[in-house]
């Protein structure tokens, strides 16, 4: 049944006036409309599929200039979504703050600052599109990890900012090969410079610390020196041929690689430490050592197994610039990076951010910033279910949550008008969706 937008959940329809002041009058339907299709399409997330899910009369061509408009900005749609992620965050952070207050120890002399962290995690994610034309922007030839190949696609950098177990998606880039961007006549920016360029320019909530984390591709020295020179800190996966500095008893310095290091390690070396997530966390074996990596400078290297006493299990690398940090705190920053790939995951499957059908680079960008501002307000629903229920909610059951409302609205306000003696045929009328599978 296509849903009707004057249907909408209380809580959808408050979150929806925040970007009101963006969007004329005739823009502000398109944008309703695509953020309740997207909501209830539960097939493919292409322009007819999420206008067969909303009752309202526009069409697809006026929906495809929408998306092309110059005359609203994806930065005023990310600045708005911010201010939103500020109000809602920063009493948090100084309730953190005034809780670690109360906690601190007192003793004489000057009281240890209290610190509240916001992590800025990055990396990307390959959108492969099987039916494709070669007129489209910006496709090229990337590795997907989840088919284990090459594919024809998109590549999408993102980075999301997470405090207090709250997300703000930045804005994706579409990243694209150097040849690409030669045949197009672009300036080529690495996916290390688009990391460098966010760490740059992100500003991050007042009274927070900052925590970059990214995966091993990401680890280099222009990475390290962008992050150092805003005295945030930064924790990356590690490869395992990175060289270590060792130096033994009689002060012989050697270099072996971070793998050849942990071969000589044996069980007595790793402790038992929590890995969290969501279902309580899980039990793994880590060993910390404060070292000097060759071309990033003194550190401390993480190094994590499955099993205590079998070598052979998987293993695993951290490098983190927090030289005081315990081994469960660079335990616990490690595993946060899992956060960005937990939201691939959900922007793929509810958002649909790799089901569209568009040709220009723009409208694909403007695609990904919509999906987002549904991604922000499930997340913030999430929360607000969790409070009540007092266990976890993933973003899927918040999104059932509010079709379960959209839905039984719906059936009120049918109910209402059927006892209003309304004939059948213009109700249904009324339900008619923008796209129906006679226009096919």
């Amino acid at each position: 049944m296509a849903q009707l937008i004057i249907n909408q959940d209380a809580t959808l329809r408050n979150y929806l006036e925040a970007f009101r002041s963006i969007f004329s009058a005739p823009q502000w339907k398109y944008f309703e409309t695509i953020l309740m299709g997207l909501l209830h399409c539960d097939g493919s997330k292409t322009l007819s599929g999420m206008l067969r899910q909303v009752a309202v009369v526009v069409t697809m061509s006026g929906l495809s200039r929408f998306l092309i408009s110059p005359a609203w900005s994806v930065a005023a749609l990310e600045q708005v979504r911010y201010r939103q992620f500020q109000a809602q965050v920063q009493p948090l952070v100084l309730q953190a703050h005034s809780d670690q207050k109360d906690k601190r120890a007192r003793r004489r002399g000057r009281p240890q600052p209290t610190v509240v962290t916001g992590y800025l995690i990055m990396d990307d994610s390959t959108h492969a599109k099987r039916y494709y034309q070669k007129a489209e922007s910006g496709l090229g030839r990337h590795y997907s990890s989840t088919e284990r190949k090459t594919v024809n696609g998109h590549s999408l950098f993102q980075a999301v900012y997470v405090v207090e177990e709250h997300q703000y998606p930045l804005t994706p880039v579409m990243y694209c090969q150097k040849s690409v961007c030669q045949q197009n006549h672009e300036a080529f920016f690495s996916k290390v410079d688009l990391a460098v360029q966010t760490v740059e320019a992100f500003e991050p909530l007042p009274d927070t610390h900052t925590h970059v984390l990214v995966d091993s591709w990401y680890l280099n020295k222009w990475l390290w020196k962008a992050v150092r020179k805003r005295h945030w800190d930064l924790t990356g996966g590690l490869k395992c041929n990175r060289p270590i500095r060792l130096e033994d008893s009689q002060g012989i310095v050697t270099w072996p690689t971070v793998s050849e290091y942990a071969d000589s390690l044996t069980g007595e070396d790793f402790q038992a430490v929590i890995w969290p997530n969501h279902n309580g966390g899980q039990t793994i074996y880590a060993h910390l050592l404060r070292t000097r990596v060759k071309k990033l400078g003194v550190c401390q290297v993480l190094i994590i197994r499955e099993k205590q006493n079998d070598p052979n299990s998987s293993t695993r690398f951290f490098a983190t610039t927090r030289l005081k940090g315990t081994l469960e705190q660079v335990v616990d920053a490690a595993a946060k990076r899992w956060t960005v790939e937990t939201l691939f995951a959900d922007f793929k499957e509810l958002m649909g951010s790799d089901q569209y059908q568009l040709h220009s680079a723009e409208g694909i960008r403007r695609f990904w910033a919509l999906g987002l501002c549904l991604y922000k307000y499930l997340d913030s629903l999430r929360h607000r279910l969790q409070r009540l229920e007092n266990h976890h909610i993933s973003l899927g059951e918040a999104r059932a949550w509010v079709i379960t409302r959209h839905e039984d609205r719906q059936l009120d306000w049918i109910c209402h008008l059927a006892k209003q003696g309304v004939k059948p045929a213009i109700i249904k009328q009324a339900l008619s969706p923008a796209f129906s599978l006679s226009n096919c």
